[in-house]
């Protein structure tokens, strides 16, 4: 696993100005996210709503998978308030790392504020870089084993339960669950059953 490495000084705010445009400066107490090259070298910094806008610039996000003893995989459904993906059940936690934040404390942050959940052990699978119409990210993926209790009740995750393999199969391709979390899935399901 590599770590973010952040510059000495504070990086760069995107997009830099041009002679053609003056630059765009975010909003005050806009969600900064770091930008980085696929080393994780921090590159510069940009508004969250901008790297979501189709600038395709590449920042760091954490996933973290939840399996339980039973071998089931816990998902959580995403809130019709989310601009992205309203009502899709989705990947345990996931969520971007914040300027100057390292992947570990992004993974607890998230984990805390969408689940309530804080006492866990995570361990990292895999850093991949996914890419969509609107956004570029690289992705780091940790799972955590247990029978854990969890609170999905808030702003961004409307419920949240434990599914087999079996009904994640049956439910792929049905636009019932996001295609990022499908082709996670896909892509580490050897590793999760290995970790049982």
């Amino acid at each position: 696993m590599f770590e973010l490495v952040y510059p000495v000084s504070p990086a760069p705010v995107l997009p830099l100005p041009t002679s053609d445009t003056p630059g765009v400066m975010p909003e005050a107490g806009a969600e900064m996210v770091p930008v980085v090259d696929e080393s994780g070298q921090v590159i510069g910094q940009a508004a969250r709503k901008y790297v979501h806008g189709g600038s395709k610039l590449l920042h760091p996000v954490i996933h973290l998978h939840i399996l339980n003893r039973k071998g089931e995989i816990f998902l959580q459904k995403r809130s019709m308030k989310k601009a992205l993906l309203p009502g899709k059940w989705d990947t345990a936690v996931g969520g971007h790392v914040d300027y100057g934040e390292s992947f570990d404390a992004a993974l607890h942050r998230e984990a805390g504020e969408e689940l309530g959940f804080v006492d866990f052990n995570p361990v990292l699978l895999k850093s991949y870089i996914w890419e969509s119409r609107r956004e570029k990210e690289l992705v780091n993926v940790y799972v955590a084993i247990g029978n854990f209790a969890l609170d999905p009740s808030n702003e961004e995750v409307t419920e949240g339960r434990y599914w087999s393999f079996d009904e994640i199969d049956a439910k792929s391709g049905k636009n019932v669950l996001t295609p990022n979390f499908e082709k996670e899935f896909n892509d580490i399901r050897t590793s999760l059953t290995a970790l049982l």
